[in-house]
């Protein structure tokens, strides 16, 4: 671990510093789920900063890694687009939660508008500025990498960009649920609907292809064949739960609780 913690400062300081931030602010909003009581929607208020901080956390190092690959790319440009821009969605996200209201799918005056459109803004150019750096990976020559691994890192920000920007489905229906209004539960931390379909399920499954795919590329899948396989497969799932979601149903329904606790014990 000390390893790679040294190897990705010295390919990105600059990100490497703001995923760590970032880690150790989740970790505190995280505590803070335990500390307060302020509810919002039906669960802990501090839940939402910490899956955005651990979410782009994840994020800053994904891509501190995936751009020293690069040959030819201004990194320096990219790295303060996503801190300033991820930067401002965290702390705007932690704000209201510390008030008890919502970020996301606030409208309720003109300034909570604007917020909201700033941080859809937000979301945009990095996903935009993402895309463009898999372009890359597609056109750059990159003789260095083992083509497996290359095919990993490409179908990661695939998947990534087209699951990102599912986020304009949830704010054109101002609400991640589909059946009743941004319904949570406490499932984990996800607090995904077990109620009603929940858009969130596929946003995060295809959003995490950024790490999942090429993290397999590198350790386990030694083929191009197999990375395209299961990149297939891993987009499948994530569009599977999308349109789960869309048709209302729940990703982990209650009831498949409440039958597992009904199975008679021997």
């Amino acid at each position: 671990m000390k390893a790679f913690l040294l190897e990705l400062k010295f390919r990105n300081e600059t990100l490497f510093s703001f995923g760590l931030v970032c880690l150790v602010f989740a970790l505190v909003f995280l505590l803070m789920t335990r500390i307060s009581q302020t509810q919002l929607y039906q669960v802990n208020a501090w839940y939402k900063p910490f899956k955005f901080a651990f979410s782009t956390f994840l994020f800053a190092w994904a891509m501190a890694w995936y751009c020293h690959y690069l040959p030819s790319f201004n990194v320096q440009v990219f790295n303060w687009v996503v801190i300033i821009l991820l930067g401002f969605e965290i702390v705007y996200i932690t704000w209201k939660a510390s008030q008890g209201q919502p970020s996301h799918f606030n409208i309720s005056s003109p300034f909570h508008s604007m917020m909201f459109s700033m941080m859809a803004f937000a979301a945009t150019v990095v996903t935009i500025y993402t895309a463009y750096i898999g372009i890359l990976f597609f056109i750059q020559d990159i003789p260095d990498l083992p083509t497996n691994y290359l095919w990993g890192i490409r179908l990661g920000i695939v998947i990534f960009v087209i699951f990102a920007f599912e986020g304009f489905l949830m704010g054109s229906r101002m609400s991640h649920s589909v059946g009743l209004e941004n319904d949570n539960s406490h499932l984990l931390i996800v607090g995904w609907s077990r109620k009603v379909g929940d858009l969130r399920v596929s946003h995060f499954i295809g959003m995490h292809a950024l790490q999942v795919l090429p993290v397999l590329s590198f350790y386990v899948l030694r083929s191009s064949k197999a990375v395209l396989l299961t990149g297939v497969l891993y987009g499948a799932l994530a569009t599977f739960t999308l349109l789960q979601a869309v048709k209302g149903k729940p990703f982990w329904p209650e009831r498949i609780e409440k039958e597992i606790k009904e199975i008679p014990h021997q």
